[in-house]
């Protein structure tokens, strides 16, 4: 079996360099809520160091919260920022010698995509148009997901280590109680059980089914170095792969 772990990064997280030496995948932010130019160019260096596949991170324009606001945007407007910033993700990988592999929205993007299917059908659309080899990454089950699948894109989808579930398989709202997972051993048992039985318990206690191809862990966690060390440890004594 094999699991692609990913981290966000480039988000002004000390954790950064530690974080790539862990996870297979890197998801950078392109501007619009967290870094600039410069962490752009530092971050991608720092995953071609490590052999960590680049992704492009888009938000929407929300830097004052971190783009947790939701907005209500014309598709069109979504489309352009999603090139906007993709595209200037790629051009700095290809100028460091390496090749953009992914994208994953960030925040409240990801989430109202996840439900939203024209906003989905927008980022979907902005990323075939820079590259269709280009892999889309989103919520498990989600509406992102079937519009990268419309584009005849490569999806490749996502679940949560530390974040709470509601029974339809969408994540608990961050305002919500339950949104978080602060328990290391709650992570670890919530994650083996999404990546190795397809299923997690939601916040009422009901199971729901989820495909999980990439596994997201935050390093701006308190422990979040040392939880990403025991999930690689325990993938490896299960014989489950990391890899992009």
């Amino acid at each position: 079996m094999n699991i692609d772990l990913n981290a966000d990064l480039g988000e002004g997280c000390a954790s950064d360099a530690e974080l790539l030496t862990l996870v297979s995948s890197a998801n950078i932010a392109c501007g619009f809520h967290a870094g600039d130019a410069q962490t752009m160019l530092s971050s991608v260096r720092n995953a071609l160091k490590n052999g960590v596949a680049i992704g492009a991170h888009p938000s929407f324009p929300d830097r004052e919260n971190f783009g947790r606001t939701a907005m209500t945007l014309p598709p069109e407007t979504v489309y352009a920022q999603t090139l906007y910033q993709v595209g200037a993700l790629a051009a700095i990988a290809k100028a460091e010698g390496g090749v953009l592999r992914h994208v994953k929205p960030h925040g409240m993007l990801y989430n109202q995509a996840a439900k939203d299917p024209q906003l989905a059908d927008a980022i979907a659309k902005a990323v075939h148009a820079c590259d269709p080899a280009l892999v889309l990454v989103g919520l498990a089950g989600s509406e992102l997901i079937r519009a990268g699948e419309r584009y005849g894109l490569v999806t490749r989808q996502e679940v949560f280590a530390d974040r709470g579930y509601q029974p339809d398989g969408s994540l608990v709202p961050r305002s919500q109680p339950g949104a978080m997972i602060d328990d290391e051993e709650q992570s670890l048992a919530q994650t083996l059980g999404m990546v190795e039985s397809g299923r997690v318990q939601s916040v009422t206690g009901a199971w729901a089914s989820v495909v999980a191809q990439t596994v997201c862990i935050h390093g701006d966690g308190e422990h979040a170095l040392a939880f990403a060390r025991r999930l690689r440890e325990a993938f490896t004594t299960r014989g489950i792969h990391i890899t992009a």
